[in-house]
């Protein structure tokens, strides 16, 4: 079943109802069918997120920012992002509406993220972090696990955390909650 929580984990939709009923075998064939579909119909993004990355080396930020935040979706940004890399990831990540850098950083693994925020400049960085904690606390945490502690000290001055433990029992994020405490005191 974990095979195919990671492959619904990768769509953010819940399970079907439908495949719970099925047997062991029966879901890995579904999940090697959608794994299958999925590669046939991005054959080729690679290479064509490589492609936009390295164009965009060469056109000026003012023009390109404009395009992304209009025409690129932000799970195409994202791919696009990690073909840049993190240092040219930043220098767009500072530049772009805070609303569409949002979204673009639901589509960028947590780790790649929090070395882009890093190296943010700091009132970017403070102000996305505040937004996520808004709107989008439980990724933000995600992503606070792989922060620095500087970086985990501006979460930290922004978050409100449950109160009593018995809130945490259970919680995924236990963790990355109690080193924040720490760094409330």
């Amino acid at each position: 079943m974990s095979d195919l929580n990671e492959t619904l984990a990768l769509a953010g939709i819940p399970l079907p109802e439908v495949l719970a009923q099925l047997s062991d075998k029966q879901r890995d064939d579904v999940v090697s069918w959608a794994k299958n579909l999925v590669s046939q119909q991005t054959e080729g993004f690679d290479e064509l997120f490589h492609a936009i990355s390295m164009i965009v080396k060469y056109i000026p930020h003012f023009i390109v920012i404009p395009l992304m935040v209009d025409h690129i979706k932000p799970r195409i940004a994202a791919g696009v992002c990690y073909k840049m890399g993190v240092d040219q990831a930043t220098g767009y990540a500072n530049d772009l509406p805070l609303d569409y850098f949002a979204e673009v950083s639901k589509h960028i693994e947590s780790g790649m993220l929090a070395q882009i925020l890093a190296k943010m400049k700091k009132h970017n960085a403070e102000k996305f972090i505040h937004f996520e904690l808004q709107h989008h606390l439980n990724h933000m945490l995600d992503v606070a696990g792989h922060l620095d502690e500087r970086m985990l000290e501006i979460v930290a001055k922004h978050v409100t955390l449950p109160e009593h433990e018995d809130d945490l029992i259970k919680h995924p994020h236990t963790e990355i909650i109690e080193k924040i405490r720490a760094l409330q005191k």
